[in-house]
C-alpha cells in the first residue's frame, strides 16, 4: 500500500495554473485523498498562497487553498525537529528553504514528494521523489 504524497509548491502552483503537468497532479491528489495521505507543509501552502496573492489576488488565494483543502489536501504545520531537518537539508545541499520543508515532511511521512523541481535531484537518495 502506497504511504501517501507530499506536495512541494512546485507541485501546487503547477495544478492551480494548470500547467503541463497538471492532470497528472490531480490524479495523484485525488487517488491520494481518498486515502487521506495528500499532504504539504505549511511552510509549503504559505509559499502558494504568498504565490496567488502576487499574481491574482489575495481572495484567489484564499479561495484557492480552500479548495485544496475541499479535495483532501492535508496541511501538516511543521515543528522543531521538522524544522532541524529541514534545517539539515538546507545545510548540505543547495535547495530553498522552503523546499527543504517539502522533504523534511516526505521523509518524515516516509511518502513520495511529489514535485517537478529539479533543485530536489541533490535528495534523490535520502527521499522519495516522484518526478513530473
Amino acid at each position: 500500500m502506497k504511504a501517501g504524497s507530499v506536495f512541494d509548491s512546485w507541485a501546487i502552483l503547477a495544478y492551480v495554473h494548470n500547467e503541463a503537468a497538471a492532470d497528472k497532479i490531480e490524479d495523484l491528489l485525488v487517488d491520494s485523498a481518498g486515502l487521506k495521505t495528500a499532504w504539504i507543509s505549511s511552510i509549503n501552502l504559505g509559499e502558494v498562497w504568498y504565490s496567488l496573492a502576487r499574481r491574482k489576488s489575495r481572495a484567489t488565494a484564499d479561495q484557492q487553498l480552500l479548495t485544496l483543502s475541499e479535495i483532501g489536501l492535508e496541511r501538516l504545520d511543521v515543528d522543531w525537529p521538522m524544522v532541524l531537518q529541514a534545517a539539515d537539508y538546507k545545510s548540505r545541499h543547495k535547495i530553498s528553504y522552503a523546499d527543504a520543508f517539502a522533504a523534511a515532511l516526505a521523509k518524515r511521512q516516509n511518502a513520495e514528494l511529489v514535485t517537478g523541481d529539479r533543485e530536489f535531484r541533490a535528495l534523490e537518495g535520502e527521499i522519495n521523489i516522484h518526478w513530473l
